[in-house]
């Protein structure tokens, strides 16, 4: 089974079942989630989670591309990429355990559907603690569904899970099935977790038992059913909640392994024509390098198309640091200078159906690319020279300092990471505590390029609310000011202030940011109603709403939420399509202020406010 029939397939199966088919977000997202990117399909569902209607009603599912950097590491092995697809269905107060767990094992086993054998199906469930019970409630519903399959199902011992038991049921603690909150506080539940044995065997490094969830690569995680019951609360509590959520996650990589009985996800359809490409331009061969050149410049592709470009910053730096990595092993399989480029065709013709974005930036992608390979490629060399005489100037033992890997960053553009994977190559570390307080010291820059934003929308108070309407006054009032070619770029909302990037070829100007500061005041002075409308694309679209992704709403269906401020009689100063919170009234707001406008990247501008 292809790749693409196993999306269709997913997506009918939920339709059937009345789910609202809702498009992919971008990997950048939009309602300021507490990741500078999309790293699950619950990502964008985040204020429909806690309690906002969405339009397309309580039951949704999509395919939504994400982007998670964790596994970075990993990538070359028979499982892990920084970028995949991730298949969910949502349940909004609708459906709860029951239904979930069900349409799991039958779209996983049905023959119309996956047709995974039952018995290669082994699932886990969360074993209770002080803050929650066990969950029972899953346990009986997985044993009933064994049992029709005419499978006995028992309950492995949490304490010492062995497949040698002949347990299918696997009880783990938070560490395993649990979810969230995405911040310090908001929804969170245990989940239950389907894996598939491959039946290779168990590797004893990884433990003398194995188990569902050991990482000796015999059992494959597939399907994660999360449950949304409880809230934790700012004193650590978890409380119940009134509106129980289901979110779901089936990873079409993994599925596609599976189904296609390849032993990784770099021999399936998803990535064999990169990796065909790839053998045939390569010079050495190298299957791990391979792999991550594959997985690295899938990734970037995307990044580029859904507007990131490289800097030393945020989204751009870990984009960067993508593109370097695949540089660096492009090197070792002997491609020149902008070889890497050849791969963007190729990742277009796989994925342009699905995502008609990476065809619209097809040139874009390869300028960018190119410029970043071609940056990078006239440091790189001398960069490795230094790299080499600080391994050899320091004994074994040593570590290589933080001053000496900040050098290394700012003078030949080697990411922290690459520094410390060459480090570790050779046997050595690096000081990571004094390279940040360099990297902050010389440059200002935060450490949230690591990976995560601090705050975001996920606790919905009302500093935050505040803060997150303002933002729609800002981006009309900048599209009023310097022109309609104004386009929202990314945001990021803690209680303290709000960031908004824009796309503007220039600085502003002292009178511009001004005139953008005063037009906002004037318009929470005016105290103009806010409220929404559930609207068509088409409805929208003819209304001249702000919104980023009318045109995949319009060919999958759904209404849209479409935030006013101001009223029919006088005319509505914003129009724009969102889902998250916001304030009754713009006099709400308090005073707004805008604090530091500055660059972010070519062509990139980005304000930092408050409003008091």
């Amino acid at each position: 089974m292809t790749g693409s029939e196993i999306r269709k397939k997913f997506l009918q199966f939920f339709k059937e079942r009345g789910h609202a088919i809702i498009p992919s977000a971008s990997l950048v997202p939009e309602n300021d989630p507490t990741v500078l990117f999309t790293t699950a399909g619950m990502h964008p569902l985040v204020p429909y989670l806690l309690g906002e209607p969405h339009p397309g009603g309580k039951r949704l599912a999509s395919v939504q591309k994400c982007v998670r950097m964790q596994d970075i590491d990993e990538v070359g092995d028979n499982r892990h990429d920084t970028f995949f697809e991730m298949l969910g269905n949502w349940s909004l107060g609708d459906y709860f355990k029951k239904e979930t767990i069900e349409w799991s094992f039958e779209f996983l086993t049905g023959k119309k559907w996956l047709g995974i054998p039952a018995e290669k199906i082994y699932v886990s469930v969360f074993a209770g603690d002080d803050d929650a019970p066990k969950d029972e409630e899953s346990i009986r519903i997985w044993q009933e569904l064994y049992g029709r399959a005419g499978i006995k199902a028992t309950v492995a011992d949490a304490k010492k899970p062995d497949i040698g038991s002949g347990a299918r049921i696997y009880p783990y603690g938070k560490e395993k099935n649990w979810w969230g909150p995405a911040g310090e506080t908001g929804p969170c539940g245990p989940d239950t977790e389907m894996f598939v044995d491959t039946g290779q065997r168990h590797d004893p490094s990884f433990g003398a038992a194995c188990h569902p969830a050991c990482d000796c690569g015999r059992f494959i995680e597939i399907w994660n059913d999360v449950f949304m019951e409880y809230r934790k609360t700012a004193q650590g509590k978890f409380e119940p909640l009134p509106q129980k959520n289901v979110d779901t996650g089936l990873g079409l990589e993994r599925a596609a392994m599976i189904l296609q009985k390849k032993e990784d996800i770099f021999s399936t359809d998803l990535f064999a024509p990169i990796l065909d490409w790839i053998k045939k331009a390569a010079k050495n061969s190298d299957a791990r390098a391979e792999r991550i050149v594959a997985d690295h410049v899938r990734t970037a592709v995307f990044m580029l198309a859904d507007g990131v470009v490289p800097t030393n910053l945020d989204r751009g730096y870990i984009l960067r640091r993508i593109i370097r990595r695949a540089v660096r092993y492009g090197r070792n399989l002997g491609f020149k200078s902008l070889e890497l480029a050849g791969l963007v065709p190729v990742v277009i013709e796989l994925y342009g159906d699905v995502y008609p974005e990476l065809a619209s930036q097809r040139e874009k992608i390869l300028n960018e690319l190119k410029k970043e390979e071609k940056k990078f490629e006239q440091t790189l060399s001398r960069g490795l020279r230094e790299f080499e005489r600080l391994a050899e100037s320091s004994s074994a033992t040593e570590i290589i300092s933080g001053k000496d890997a900040f050098n290394l960053f700012q003078s030949y553009g080697f990411p922290l990471e690459m520094t410390a994977e060459l480090s570790r190559e050779r046997g050595r570390g690096v000081d990571e505590k004094e390279f940040w307080k360099n990297f902050e010291e010389h440059q200002g820059k935060s450490r949230a390029a690591a990976g995560v934003f601090k705050g975001g929308l996920a606790d919905h108070t009302a500093e935050v609310t505040r803060l997150h309407t303002a933002t729609h006054l800002l981006h009309r009032a900048l599209k009023n000011i310097l022109g309609e070619h104004v386009t929202q770029k990314g945001s990021n909302i803690t209680a303290d202030r709000l960031r908004f990037d824009f796309s503007h070829p220039q600085k502003m100007t002292p009178d511009q940011i001004a005139e953008v500061e005063a037009m906002v005041n004037r318009v929470i002075q005016e105290d103009l109603p806010v409220r929404f409308e559930e609207m068509t694309p088409a409805e929208a679209k003819s209304t001249d709403a702000v919104g980023y992704f009318q045109d995949k709403y319009a060919q999958l269906g759904g209404n849209l939420k479409v935030y006013l401020v101001g009223n029919e009689q006088r005319g509505y100063f914003s129009k724009e399509i969102c889902g998250g919170p916001h304030v009754t009234h713009t006099g709400e707001l308090g005073s707004f202020k805008i604090v530091k406008e500055e660059a972010v990247a070519a062509g990139i501008r980005r304000i930092k406010a408050v409003v008091v």
